[in-house]
């Protein structure tokens, strides 16, 4: 057998940009979890079918290039749950090679999930056009499970978890040196870094100890007994989260419909939508095999957590709106006993409407008031105005004359109480044994000991982008 393959230098022009990794690599886990939830495949169908109808109605079909559209059906995110600090300082390692970086910190205790969390993400406006994928990732605070012996029995299962490859550990190590991946070594980065969140059936601890976890708090039960954190949901962007939720309603008494949790998480239906609302259908109950102790045979069982989730997403509000938002969000939650649930939804949702009457709901009272983050850009009448007149340079005068443009910041990421929310309604076992509540406050410094870098601001980086834009059109008009 001939062996003689040369090994050729590798052209330069074979660097495979960390944008369209992301975009490879949300692809990839997209028709990976429609092979292990089917149900996912109904909601991206349905999601598909509401924004074609939203553009048609708005008509906007006919402006949307290809590349839009595919934008638009692509933009989605996904969640997971982590164990170890190690694993989480890996992970952000694994999303920097697709220019991902940890984005604001939510602590989830509040809301009795024993977890605190960031997001990776893009920050530019560029690469966020390019793929807008993110992944909302939690760490297990074990410090917050009180009973001693399920604390040190989850540390030590988990201390014995690998949840890298060593070729991932190597091709994310050539990354860094090398600061890009070559084609070939892109496809097997994204090869090997899919099956970190591969769901795979056979737990790792007898059923006892999957019950005792179950028992103390089902998500702890997820994270500790499974041998990779596997993708517990993904997320497509709707233009009109209201229609999909209605189509989830009304399809619930099909076969093998998703079965949509009571709620829309964020704030109410708005003509300006703002941060981000969310609904997802209800977690589905997987087989899973624990090993058989003593020589017996494997034992079969039950286990549910994956869920797909749908957002919609609004304008990023500043901390002025966000105080706001909060204020509205917690008088309308104040007037519900603990979460809102079928039994009384449609009052809920009435109650968070009537409440959110107060926040302005067009683009230039948000802008005036400064509740809202907004870029600006010069407008062709403001170019052909510079032409003939560059003494009169007015701010205000220049917006009101429509020399000056605006459009409102997309918000980028996403809000805690929605993320529990989500969390709880997708995590429902024996409610007596669940915490409402957990008294240790939140942990920011520990999480970002664990990831090995500080998190980003997201509001300032809503209020950068807003600033340079500010600069860039007045040094238009001045220079």
């Amino acid at each position: 057998m001939s062996t003689n393959h040369h090994q050729h230098p590798m052209p330069h022009d074979d660097i495979v940009n960390a944008n369209q990794i992301r975009h490879l690599f949300s692809k990839s886990m997209s028709d990976m979890y429609k092979k292990e939830v089917p149900q996912y495949s109904q909601l991206l169908e349905l999601v598909r079918q509401v924004n074609m109808e939203k553009l048609q109605e708005k008509k906007k079909l006919k402006e949307m290039t290809e590349d839009d559209l595919e934008r638009l059906n692509e933009e989605r995110h996904g969640a997971i749950r982590l164990g170890t600090a190690e694993e989480l300082y890996n992970i952000r390692r694994l999303f920097s090679v697709m220019n991902m970086h940890p984005v604001g910190y939510y602590d989830l205790s509040p809301a009795g999930v024993p977890v605190h969390s960031t997001a990776f993400r893009s920050t530019d406006d560029y690469s966020l056009n390019q793929s807008p994928f993110r992944v909302f990732t939690s760490l297990l605070r074990l410090e917050l499970i009180e009973d001693k012996d399920l604390r040190d029995k989850s540390a030590a299962i988990l201390s014995r978890r690998r949840i890298f490859s060593d070729a991932l550990v190597g091709l994310i190590e050539k990354f860094e040196t090398d600061g890009a991946l070559r084609l070939k070594d892109a496809a097997s980065f994204i090869a090997e870094a899919i099956k970190v969140f591969q769901f795979n059936n056979e737990i790792t601890v007898s059923f006892d100890v999957y019950s005792n976890f179950l028992k103390t708090h089902p998500l702890i039960a997820d994270i500790v007994c499974f041998k990779s954190p596997h993708i517990n949901h993904l997320t497509p962007s709707t233009l009109d989260i209201d229609r999909v939720q209605d189509r989830m309603v009304a399809e619930v008494s099909k076969t093998g419909a998703c079965i949509p949790k009571a709620v829309i998480e964020g704030p109410p239906r708005r003509e300006v939508p703002i941060l981000l609302r969310q609904t997802s259908f209800k977690a589905l109950t997987e087989h899973i095999v624990a090993p058989g102790e003593d020589g017996k045979s494997p034992q079969e069982g039950k286990h549910t957590a994956r869920f797909g989730e749908v957002e919609q997403r609004g304008i990023a509000l500043t901390p002025k709106g966000r105080q706001l938002y909060d204020y509205l969000l917690d008088k309308t939650r104040g007037s519900f006993q603990g979460i809102p649930n079928e039994s009384n939804s449609k009052l809920y949702m009435e109650n968070l409407e009537s409440n959110f009457s107060v926040f302005p709901d067009d683009l230039n009272s948000l802008r005036k008031d400064k509740l809202a983050f907004f870029k600006y850009h010069v407008t062709e009448s403001g170019r052909n105005h510079l032409a003939q007149n560059v003494n009169d340079f007015n701010w205000d005068n220049y917006i009101k004359v429509g020399y000056i443009g605006y459009s409102g910041i997309t918000y980028e990421d996403f809000l805690p109480v929605s993320a529990a929310g989500i969390f709880q309604s997708n995590l429902s076992t024996n409610q007596s044994t669940k915490k409402d509540t957990f008294e240790l406050n939140s942990s920011r410094a520990d999480f970002e000991n664990a990831l090995g870098c500080s998190v980003l601001d997201e509001l300032k980086l809503y209020a950068d982008l807003e600033k340079n834009s500010i600069q860039d059109c007045t040094f238009y008009f001045i220079r």
